[in-house]
């Protein structure tokens, strides 16, 4: 593994993916996904070590750059980056953006080493533990994720819940994931998949960010303004060390879980650190703690997410589904026989994760006094680049001007949800869940013949619903001690 990446041409490819993925996922509307299924043919000519590297390098760039204008704009480059938004922009525009990009990018490089490390020494027996939860866990674990929507950000309980539930609700159309059969279509060709989730994200982030600048403080704009360094100093990450640790490990398990991914990540370990804090109500309000905890849970699902798919052959993410074409293209056969077959590819996958996370890490703490200034870039250039963006990366998703209606409509409703003081991370986050969920209990139900029993019959499923309802339970008690002992 050493060898390899102590040549040079390596070390340019994962620099570029590494830059490109970067660029790609601070640009609202563009994902890490298009780009590295846009960039797949040109590997073809490549050789298989040369083309996975590059391909991976970008996945971990990706992800690591949607914090830029989730933190900066608060428009999530990356769905991984919705929970950023909540502690990233309040405090960029409280005066240091530079801080709020330091403690991302540094939890950024923690979260992706630690999963390096589970990748390196953990593939085999950990991929075999995923393979135990069958649909009724991974259904059981979608509730218990759905069950922390309560109490995103400075919203209620009640706010949060019933952003979530229309957050599924927007999720039914489309095709039942058991039947086949088509609902809530209307007769339109183009609704049988549904409101696609870029859409959607980009709408609810990007679009409705702009109606709301626009329409708010007499059309004045929430600005970002500061020039403190992005260096963070070693204490503050030392008072950090449990938070980092702990989201670091829950966004490596769950990257393994299949079709879960960074969004659940990213959410279980924010309220995580949220109750475990000692100071629960500066989260959503500018919170080192969530910004370290939501960018250490993202990023370390990317190495979570490959061990699966050099292991068993099964994408842990929509990227890596993209990863496990590329594979097969190069005439790899993912699974135990990669590792007897091409071990060189197996290295090469394990080492470019580490090396693009340090790599990351050098980039983005080196340019971000440039990056920052993104921030004080004239809104009225800034603006109708960000649309331009959010335009062309809704239609090029499927080609689709129905997909850049959609983000227009989401992005209406995402300002008036801003006006009713609904979250839009619990509305992303249960229409990312409810599809899951529902795939899972279908597939659930069929294999049991329709009994509804296993949830609470298999040990994992149960302790899951079980720890779901002790949340709401709990959260239902704090409130009501709150209530009884008013502060003074």
């Amino acid at each position: 593994m050493i060898d390899l990446f102590s040549t040079p041409s390596i070390l340019w490819l994962v620099f570029l993916g590494t830059t490109l993925g970067i660029t790609v996922g601070a640009i609202p509307g563009l994902t890490g996904t298009m780009l590295i299924a846009l960039s797949l043919p040109l590997t073809f000519s490549m050789e298989p070590v040369s083309g996975l590297v590059l391909l991976v390098a970008m996945y971990v760039g990706a992800v690591s750059g949607g914090l830029i204008s989730a933190t900066l704009l608060r428009m999530p480059g990356t769905p991984a980056a919705i929970m950023t938004t909540l502690d990233g922009f309040p405090m960029a525009t409280s005066g240091q953006p530079g801080r709020a990009l330091g403690l991302g990018v540094g939890a950024s490089l923690v979260g992706g080493v630690v999963s390096w490390f589970a990748l390196w020494q953990l593939a085999e027996p950990m991929a075999d533990l995923s393979t135990k939860l069958g649909p009724f866990e991974l259904f059981s674990m979608v509730i218990l994720a759905l069950a922390m929507l309560a109490g995103i950000g400075d919203s209620t309980r009640a706010r949060g819940l019933l952003a979530g539930s229309l957050g599924v609700l927007v999720a039914m159309p489309g095709m039942h994931p058991a039947s086949g059969e088509l609902r809530w279509t209307f007769g339109l060709t183009f609704m049988n998949e549904g409101f696609r989730l870029i859409p959607v994200l980009i709408g609810m982030f990007a679009i409705g960010k702009i109606l709301q600048d626009l329409t708010s403080k007499n059309g004045k704009v929430e600005e970002v303004s500061g020039n403190d360094s992005a260096w963070i100093s070693f204490p503050v990450w030392l008072a950090n060390t449990f938070n980092l640790i702990r989201s670091s490990l829950i966004g490596t398990f769950i990257g393994i879980l299949p079709g879960i991914g960074a969004n659940i990540g990213s959410l279980a370990a924010y309220m995580a650190a949220k109750r475990g804090s000692k100071n629960p109500e500066k989260f959503g309000n500018g919170s080192e703690e969530g910004i370290i905890a939501s960018e250490a849970a993202n990023n370390a699902t990317v190495g979570g997410a490959l061990i699966p798919l050099i292991s068993l052959g099964i994408p842990g993410s929509v990227i890596g589904a993209v990863l496990l074409g590329a594979l097969i293209v190069h005439g790899l056969q993912p699974g135990p026989l990669l590792f007897r077959q091409n071990p060189e590819a197996v290295y090469a996958i394990i080492g470019t994760v580490l090396v693009a996370n340090v790599m990351m890490f050098i980039i983005m703490v080196g340019c971000a006094k440039w990056i920052a200034k993104l921030s004080s870039i004239p809104k009225k250039i800034l603006f109708p680049l960000v649309t331009g963006c959010c335009i062309w990366g809704a239609y090029a998703l499927n080609g689709m001007w129905f997909d850049v209606l959609v983000m227009l409509i989401f992005g209406i409703f995402g300002w008036q949800m801003e006006k009713a003081k609904l979250p839009l991370a619990a509305f992303v986050i249960g229409f990312v869940l409810a599809p899951i969920a529902e795939e899972n209990l279908c597939a659930g139900l069929m294999a049991s013949g329709g009994s509804y029993l296993p949830l609470l019959t298999r040990p994992i499923s149960l302790c899951l619903l079980g720890t779901a309802v002790l949340l709401i339970i709990w959260k239902r008690k704090r409130k009501e001690s709150n209530t009884d002992h008013p502060q003074s």
